[in-house]
């Protein structure tokens, strides 16, 4: 495979802040939630348990990274995910974070098992 070009710092730093805006559980949870279908603050308080304030705020940092996209319907505003293939990179990390587990679920059983043979000492 030939080496990947190198980014210009401009790139990287985008990448960056478009990592950085998922990078939250509230901000994943909310994308979860918007995949499937576009929704309204209050439809994703409701889903979430959450504050109107908190929901916002969050939605103001997807929005500001062109993560997420609003309309107005009527007073109500609703959200949806930009781009559908999204879906697919929380898919892709959804199976990484999988593989490190399980990875790390044989290490604690081979851990046990060792500490039931007195391999621990």
């Amino acid at each position: 495979m030939p080496p990947a070009p190198e980014a210009s710092p401009a790139l990287q730093e985008f990448k960056a802040q478009f990592f950085k805006a998922l990078a939250h559980p509230l901000r994943i949870r909310i994308l979860e939630l918007l995949r499937g279908r576009e929704r309204s603050v209050q439809e994703i308080q409701a889903a979430l348990d959450l504050d109107q304030p908190t929901v916002s705020q969050h939605l103001a940092v997807l929005r500001a990274r062109n993560v997420v996209i609003s309309r107005k319907e009527g007073s109500t505003v609703r959200y949806a995910v930009r781009d559908r293939q999204l879906g697919e990179l929380l898919d892709v990390a959804r199976r990484i974070f999988d593989s490190h587990l399980s990875g790390s679920q044989t290490m604690l059983r081979e851990l046990k098992r060792e500490a039931r043979r007195g391999g621990g000492r």
